[in-house]
C-alpha cells in the first residue's frame, strides 16, 4: 500500500478450513459457541421502535435502528427476542455502528415478556462490538437494554445468543494476549495482511497472578472482528473474505472482563483491478524520469521519449497518440487489435527535441461501447534554465506566464483563480440603500429584520440586487438571528470601529447572528447521469471524457463526482487507523467528491468545465460521473459589510483546560454567539470590512452550499469558549470556490481552516494569525484542492490519525506558497500536498511516532527558507486567466 510498508516480524500460523454456514447461505456469526447455534437467529424480535428483526437475520448489512423521537424520549432504546421456547445462554454478542454515544448496556431475560431479571450490566469501556459474558441463564426471552449518553443515532447490524459450553477462566487470570506462531506476544496495533481467501489462526495466551502463561485454547472466550473484512471462528481460526481490515481483540470474562491489545487482520487482493470494468492496466517509464504521483515528471530535450505498457482486460482495439502542449498530435500509435492478457508497448520514435508539456493518449475501442482513454504527461525543459528563486515545478516561462510541471499522471498544482466572488477578479459593488435603520430602546432584532424584509420585497434591478440596508451608527442589541433569504440585499453599516455599527449579540443562546439563504442542496437530476471514460484524471484538469455528451450543451451546471469506494479507503489506509490511545477512533467509509461546476466547451464526448477538479478521478477507485443539477434555492449577490460584532458572554465563566497542553485561566463561557455571519445556500456574495469579538465558534462559515463567496479585509479578537475540538474556526470553509483574503485574527484554534470532504478550490490568501492555540488546517478526512497563500500562521496538512474521531488524512492536493510560521506538509497516498517558498520551521506530522510507527512520507517541499519569486500563485494566475484589471480589482 503506497505510503504504508508492511510490519515486520509478526509470524502467522497458516491453516486450511473450511468455514462454516448458516441456514440461508450466510456465514456464522464471528464468536459462536462451540455448539455454533444463534439462538435468536431467525426468531421474533421487538424493539422500542424500528424494525427489530433486522438484527437478528444473520445479514450484517442490515441494522435496527431505533427512530430519533424514541432516543430523545428518554435517551433509552431496546430489542427483546423471543426464541420461541425456554433457552439456556450465557453470552451475547453486540455488534453497533457506534460507542461514543453509549452510557450502559444491560442483558435481561425473562419467562413471559413482561417481567425482566438482569443478567449482565456494563458501563465502562464501551466499544462498538461487545462480548457478554455471564452466569448461565434460561429463560425463553432475552432483552438488549441501551442507555444513550448522547442523542445520536444508533444501529445494531447483529445481536448473537450463544450457550457457550466452553471452560470457565481460571482464578488469577489478569491479562490476555495473542501470539504468533513461536510463542512471542504481539505487541499493541501489530498486524498481519493477507490476500483475500486466506486463512489464519488466533493464538490467545494469557497470564496468572503468579506470572505463569496459560494457553487459553480449551477456556471461554470471544474473538470480535471489527468489519465483515475477515471472519473468525470461535476456535480462532480465521478468513480474509474481502478487501479491508479489522481491527480484532480476544474477549475472556475472567473476574472482570479482560481484553486483548488492539490486533489488525489486513486483507489485499492483488487481482482487484484485472476485470473488464478496469479495461486496461497501464504504466510509463523512461530512466530520467520519476513516474510516481506527485513527482515532476519531467525530462531533458534531446532526450528519448518515455515508453507506455498497457496489459489489456479485455478483448479489443488499441491506439495511441503523442500530444504535444495540449493539442499538436506529433506521433500515433496505429490501432492495433488486442486480446485480453495482451501486453502492449509503446516507446515515441526520435527524439523530445522542444519544450513543452506532452502527453502519450491511450484508446482502446469495443464493439458497440464508447472508447475508453488513459494517459500519460511529461514536461521536456532544460532544468539549468529554471530560476533558482522560482518554484521548479511552477515557474515563469519567457512569455511570463506560468509553466507547471506535473506528475506522470498529469496532476499538477491547481489553477485556483476561479475562486471567489463572480468567480474571481470581479470589484465587490457599492450597492445603493433603499432602507435605514437606526439603534433602538431593547432587542434591535425585528426592527432590523423588518428592513430586511421590506427591501426583500423589492423588485430585483438590472444590477442583480435589490438594494442595501443601512445600519447608521451605533449598537444594535440582537438576541435573535437575522436572516436573509432574498438575492440582492447587503446588510451594511457605517464602520467597523467603536464609533461605527455594532451588532451586539445579547442573552445566553448560542446561535449565529446573520445567515444568509437557507440550508438547502442542490437539486441533482439522476437521470442525466453520464459515465466518464477515462481511466485516469488527473487533478488540476478541466477537461475529461464521458460515454454520451449529446445531451449536454455549454452554459449547463453539472456536478463531477469523484467516487472512492472501499479498495480506496483501504490504498490509503483510512479503514485501519490506530486507536486513540485511551480511546477509540473510527474508520472511514467510503464517500464521493462532487465538484459544482459549469460546462465551459463540448467537442463530441470531451466535456471542459470552468474549474479545475482537485481530485484525481480513477477507474480503479469507483471511476466518476456526470449530472445536470439546478440550484433554485440558492440566493446571490448578498454581502454584508463595514460593522463591527461583539458577543455579550459572562467573565464568570473561566476555565484552564486546553488542548495545546497550557493551563493559564480564560474566559470560557460558550453559552452567547457562537457565528456571526454563515453563508448557506448562496453563490456570489461576500463579507469584507467586520470585526469580530468574543464569539465562540468563527467570524464567517462558508457552508456546504457556498459558492463563489468573498470574505476580506476582517479581523477577529478575543474569541470567548472553552479551548477545545468543534470551537474558534475564524475562517471556516466548507464550500468551494470561496477566497478569504487579508484577514487577521488572534486567541483562534484553527483560524483559517477547512472542513471534512470539502471539494475545492479554495484559497486563504494574505492572513496573519496571532496568539494561536493550535494550527490553521483542512481539519479532517480529505478535503482537497485548498492554497495558503502567504499566510502567516502555524499550518498543517497531514495526517491526523487518531484526532478528533479518525481524522486521518486531512487534506489532498494542497499548495502552502510562501507562507510563514510553522508549516507541517505531507503527501496522502494517492495525491500530493505542497510546500513551495516557506519561511519557518518545517514540523513534523504526528505520525508515524511511537505509538504509529508506519511511514508516511513528506509532501513536496521547495525552497524551505525563502520565498520564490512569484510572490503570490493566486494573483499571478488571476493575472494571467483575467489580465491586470482582475488583479486591480480584488485589491483593497
Amino acid at each position: 500500500m503506497i505510503g504504508f510498508l508492511k510490519r515486520l516480524g509478526f509470524g502467522l500460523m497458516i491453516m486450511l478450513l473450511v468455514l462454516p454456514v448458516i441456514p440461508g447461505g450466510k456465514e456464522k456469526a464471528a464468536g459462536a459457541s462451540d455448539s455454533g447455534t444463534n439462538l435468536v437467529l431467525g426468531k421474533s424480535a421487538q424493539a422500542s421502535s424500528g424494525k427489530a428483526g433486522n438484527a437478528v437475520d444473520g445479514d450484517a448489512a442490515t441494522v435496527w435502528q431505533p427512530l430519533a423521537v424514541d432516543r430523545q424520549d428518554d435517551m433509552n432504546v431496546w430489542i427483546s427476542v423471543d426464541m420461541g421456547s425456554e433457552e439456556t445462554f450465557n453470552k451475547v454478542m453486540i455488534h453497533l455502528n457506534r460507542a461514543d454515544n453509549l452510557k450502559d448496556y444491560q442483558i435481561l431475560y425473562s419467562d413471559d415478556g413482561s417481567n425482566w431479571n438482569q443478567a449482565y450490566n456494563k458501563n465502562k469501556d464501551l466499544t462498538s462490538t461487545e462480548a457478554a459474558m455471564f452466569e448461565s441463564v434460561s429463560a425463553r426471552y432475552m432483552k438488549l437494554n441501551l442507555n444513550l449518553s448522547k442523542d445520536l443515532n444508533v444501529q445494531l447490524s447483529e445481536l448473537a445468543v450463544y450457550n457457550s459450553t466452553e471452560t470457565p477462566a481460571p482464578a488469577g487470570l489478569k491479562r490476555i494476549y495473542f501470539t504468533d506462531a513461536s510463542g512471542k506476544e504481539y505487541p499493541n496495533n501489530a498486524e498481519v495482511r493477507l490476500e483475500k481467501g486466506g486463512k489464519g489462526m488466533l493464538v490467545l495466551k494469557g497470564e496468572l497472578d503468579s506470572g505463569q502463561e496459560l494457553d487459553l485454547t480449551s477456556y471461554a472466550k470471544t474473538f470480535i472482528a471489527s468489519t465483515q473484512d475477515v471472519s473468525i471462528e470461535p476456535s480462532g481460526s480465521f478468513t480474509a473474505n474481502q478487501v479491508g481490515a479489522s481491527l480484532v481483540h480476544g474477549v475472556v470474562q475472567a473476574a472482570q472482563e479482560l481484553k486483548t491489545n488492539d490486533f489488525w487482520i489486513v486483507v489485499d487482493d492483488p487481482n482487484a483491478f484485472l476485470g473488464e470494468s478496469y479495461v486496461m492496466n497501464s504504466t510509463l517509464t523512461h530512466p530520467n524520469m520519476k513516474a510516481e504521483i506527485g513527482q515532476p515528471a519531467m525530462i531533458e530535450p534531446k532526450d528519448v521519449y518515455p515508453s507506455v505498457s498497457a496489459v489489456s482486460n479485455i478483448n479489443g482495439t488499441l491506439s495511441g497518440e503523442l500530444i504535444y502542449n495540449g493539442s499538436k498530435v506529433i506521433l500515433q500509435l496505429d490501432s492495433a487489435a488486442v486480446a485480453k492478457g495482451d501486453t502492449k508497448q509503446w516507446t515515441p520514435p526520435g527524439k523530445a527535441d522542444k519544450e513543452g508539456r506532452y502527453e502519450i493518449r491511450l484508446k482502446m475501442e469495443q464493439d458497440g461501447k464508447q472508447p475508453v482513454y488513459d494517459s500519460f504527461y511529461f514536461t521536456v525543459w532544460e532544468k539549468k534554465k529554471i530560476p533558482k528563486d522560482q518554484s521548479q515545478i511552477a515557474f515563469l516561462g519567457k512569455d511570463g506566464k506560468m509553466i507547471y510541471v506535473s506528475d506522470y499522471r498529469g496532476n499538477q498544482i491547481l489553477d485556483f483563480s476561479n475562486v471567489g466572488y463572480m468567480g474571481g477578479g470581479v470589484k465587490i459593488p457599492e450597492v445603493k440603500v433603499k432602507a435605514t435603520v437606526k439603534p433602538g430602546d431593547g432587542d434591535d432584532t425585528a426592527h432590523i429584520q423588518a428592513a430586511i424584509d421590506q427591501v426583500a420585497q423589492m423588485p430585483i434591478g438590472k444590477d442583480g440586487f435589490r438594494g442595501a440596508v443601512l445600519l447608521k451608527k451605533g449598537k444594535y442589541e440582537v438576541g435573535g438571528t437575522l436572516k436573509i433569504n432574498a438575492s440582492g440585499i447587503v446588510l451594511r453599516g457605517e464602520g467597523q470601529d467603536d464609533k461605527g455599527t455594532l451588532i451586539y449579540g445579547t442573552g445566553a443562546n448560542p446561535r449565529n447572528l446573520i445567515e444568509i439563504g437557507e440550508n438547502t442542496g442542490l437539486s441533482i437530476d439522476n437521470s442525466t447521469m453520464k459515465t466518464i471514460t477515462d481511466l485516469y484524471v488527473p487533478s488540476g484538469s478541466r477537461s475529461f471524457h464521458v460515454d454520451d455528451a449529446s445531451s449536454y450543451q455549454v452554459g449547463d451546471t453539472i456536478v463531477v463526482r469523484r467516487i472512492g469506494d472501499k479498495n480506496w479507503i483501504h490504498e490509503i489506509g483510512m479503514d485501519y487507523i490506530y486507536n486513540r490511545p485511551g480511546g477509540t477512533a473510527t474508520q472511514w467509509a467510503p464517500f464521493n467528491l462532487d465538484f459544482d461546476r459549469v460546462i465551459t466547451a463540448i467537442d463530441g464526448n470531451s466535456i471542459t468545465v470552468d474549474a479545475p477538479i482537485s481530485n484525481a478521478i480513477e477507474r480503479k477507485w469507483g471511476g466518476g460521473q456526470i449530472f445536470k443539477y439546478t440550484d433554485s434555492a440558492r440566493i446571490e449577490q448578498v454581502g454584508v459589510e463595514n460593522m463591527r460584532a461583539d458577543s455579550e458572554f459572562d467573565p464568570s465563566v473561566m476555565d484552564t483546560t486546553m488542548d495545546n497542553g497550557k493551563t493559564d485561566p480564560y474566559y470560557a463561557d460558550e453559552k452567547h454567539a457562537e457565528r456571526f455571519v454563515v453563508f448557506n445556500s448562496v453563490k456570489n456574495g461576500w463579507m469584507r470590512d467586520v470585526t469580530g469579538y468574543h464569539l465562540s465558534y468563527s467570524l464567517v462559515q462558508m457552508s456546504r452550499n457556498s459558492k463563489w463567496i468573498t470574505v476580506q479585509d476582517s479581523k477577529m479578537y478575543d474569541m470567548v469558549s472553552i479551548i477545545t475540538g468543534g470551537r474558534r474556526y475564524v475562517i471556516h470553509q466548507m464550500g468551494q470556490l470561496n477566497l478569504a483574503q487579508r484577514i487577521y485574527t488572534e486567541t483562534a484554534r484553527h483560524a483559517f481552516v477547512v472542513d471534512s470532504r470539502v471539494q475545492g478550490p479554495n484559497v486563504f490568501l494574505d492572513g496573519k494569525a496571532m496568539n494561536n492555540f493550535n494550527t490553521s488546517e483542512p481539519h479532517h478526512r480529505w478535503s482537497v484542492g485548498g492554497l495558503f497563500d502567504n499566510i502567516d500562521a502555524p499550518i498543517s496538512i497531514r495526517d491526523r490519525g487518531w484526532l478528533g474521531s479518525g481524522h486521518g488524512w486531512a487534506g489532498a492536493n494542497y499548495v502552502s506558497w510562501n507562507t510563514e510560521d510553522e508549516l507541517t506538509s505531507q503527501q496522502p497516498p494517492t495525491a500530493q500536498n505542497y510546500a513551495i517558498g516557506h519561511v519557518g520551521p518545517k514540523v513534523p506530522g504526528l505520525v508515524p511516532s511511537d505509538y504509529d510507527p508506519r511511514p508516511r512520507n513528506d509532501g513536496y517541499w521547495e525552497s524551505l527558507g525563502k520565498h520564490v519569486k512569484v510572490e503570490s500563485l493566486y494573483k499571478q494566475q488571476l493575472l494571467e486567466r483575467l489580465g491586470k484589471k482582475a488583479v486591480d480589482n480584488i485589491k483593497r
